[in-house]
């Protein structure tokens, strides 16, 4: 079986949040299964390294103002096809924003692009020397892929080749004017409410729900959300008209990568049978974060964009109730600009309770979830959520929103939970500041007990937070489509 990804980001190469990590993994969970992926990419300055050693596939004159290449290169585990565009991609900083924080001007050329090359692939296959390569299913991921499916169905109305759409946060819809789709060649009856027309505006999500065969997003509970005003921003009644074709499949983490045994990020590697070695891990956080040596208290962390999303701007209330309640916090992030302010403050405030690092250290994520005792993730919705898988992978207690991928994936602490060796974390709802602080209250009551801490890090670290579930899912979904 021979499936095409589409993406903006894979990990390690370039990453900007959790999709990366999906794209970088899933593949890998896939091919022992019999699957060949290749996962096309556009060629940003974090990939140029690779170019030099690939095979050039194809040519291409003009695409959207410039001369383009598609390159083969194996890299990490990952068969890539990068989309060589220097007048779209070579640019700095930011891979959607410009210097300014602002959307590229050009990111519906920019991913139009990727689009476009996409269904040529799909349709046509890739020719090497070692013969031809043609894709039985096509899996789009975002909005940046949004244009695939639709794509597809114009160069092959007939007989196009099966495709996935993944909604990995359905926040991010990529809408434009609507005099895009001329730009884009995208012809007038494609543009109507039923296809990719949305509120007036050329929306590539859009278009990828409307002309995908089938849908998926990332967590089952995510999926129902949905398919609900509160979440669904709009799309809700396109998915509800395709609930048939819609299903959650929960994401899963790399764990060769996020292995609190071998991770070589932490000052200390140790596993279920050593806990005690973790006091070493914290005892660098509380190095790096300028902490006082504490034990008798949970040392809670943050490792998130700064988002009201992500309910940072809550735990900014609670903060006081966190520091009266004898915790500490390192928080690791960056976002909104008020938000960052906000915990810098913080950290002037309570020195030595509260540290704060503005900015993104993958090294110091992985400490983060080694040293710490709890992570808090109160975000108002999550489509799934990675921080939390790591954190039920080292042991470090999820305290999170009852929503999306959190309600799935962290067993409440409830006394019969706890009875039946089952806890592995903390749920609240409503997402208010109230129940944020009245969880951040339960975690320090557990905590002050050893014995039912101790129980439920176990807990979380016999989880399951792989692929050895989705993967099959996924071949299924794709086998599902042959005879559709």
């Amino acid at each position: 079986m021979n499936v095409l990804f589409v993406a903006s980001e894979c990990a390690p190469f370039v990453k900007t949040g959790g999709l990366a990590d999906v794209i970088g993994a899933v593949p890998k969970a896939l091919e022992p299964l019999g699957a060949d992926v290749r996962i096309l990419l556009p060629a940003y300055p974090a990939l140029k390294q690779h170019l030099e050693g690939g095979t050039t596939l194809r040519d291409f004159d003009d695409l959207f103002g410039g001369r383009a290449r598609l390159i083969s290169v194996e890299a990490e585990g990952l068969s890539l096809l990068l989309l060589d565009a220097p007048h779209l991609y070579d640019r700095p900083g930011s891979i959607y924003l410009n210097e300014d924080g602002q959307d590229w001007d050009d990111n519906h050329l920019r991913f139009g692009a990727l689009s476009r090359v996409a269904a040529d692939i799909a349709c046509g296959g890739l020719t090497h020397e070692a013969g031809t390569w043609r894709a039985d299913f096509v899996h789009a991921h975002d909005w940046q892929a949004g244009l695939v499916p639709l794509l597809i169905r114009m160069a092959d109305p007939n007989d196009p080749p099966r495709c996935v759409m993944t909604i990995h946060n359905i926040a991010f819809q990529g809408n434009f004017h609507w005099s895009v789709k001329d730009i884009l060649g995208v012809p007038d009856h494609f543009f109507t409410h039923e296809g990719a027309e949305y509120w007036g505006q050329f929306g590539f999500l859009k278009a990828g729900l409307a002309f995908a065969d089938k849908i998926t997003t990332v967590s089952p509970t995510y999926a129902r959300e949905l398919m609900t005003p509160d979440f669904g921003m709009g799309m809700e009644g396109l998915l509800q008209a395709r609930r048939g074709d819609l299903s959650g499949l929960l994401n899963g983490i790399d764990t060769d990568i996020w292995n609190p045994a071998t991770d070589p990020h932490l000052a200390i590697n140790y596993t279920s049978r050593s806990l005690k070695r973790r006091a070493k891990n914290r005892a660098a956080i509380e190095e790096r974060f300028h902490l006082e040596a504490r034990t008798d208290a949970p040392l809670f962390c943050v490792i998130s964009r700064l988002t009201r999303q992500k309910g940072l701007d809550l735990l900014l209330e609670v903060l006081p109730h966190l520091v009266e309640s004898g915790a500490q916090l390192a928080l690791l992030g960056s976002g909104d600009k008020d938000l960052e302010q906000g915990f810098r403050e913080a950290a002037d405030r309570y020195p030595g309770t509260v540290g704060t690092l503005i900015g993104y250290d993958e090294a110091l994520s992985h400490l983060l979830q080694g040293g710490s005792d709890a992570i808090l993730v109160p975000s108002r919705f999550e489509p799934c959520g990675l921080t939390q898988l790591y954190g039920l992978r080292y042991g470090t207690l999820p305290v999170v929103a009852r929503t999306g991928g959190l309600a799935d994936t962290v067993v409440n602490a409830t006394p019969q939970s706890i009875k039946r060796r089952k806890a592995t974390g903390i749920q609240f709802e409503p997402v208010t500041a109230d129940a944020l602080a009245r969880a951040i209250s339960r975690a320090c009551a557990l905590f002050a007990d050893g014995d039912v801490w101790r129980s439920m890090m176990l807990n979380a670290m016999r989880y399951s937070v792989g692929w050895e579930q989705t993967a099959p899912a996924y071949l299924a979904l794709y086998e599902s489509m042959t005879d559709s």
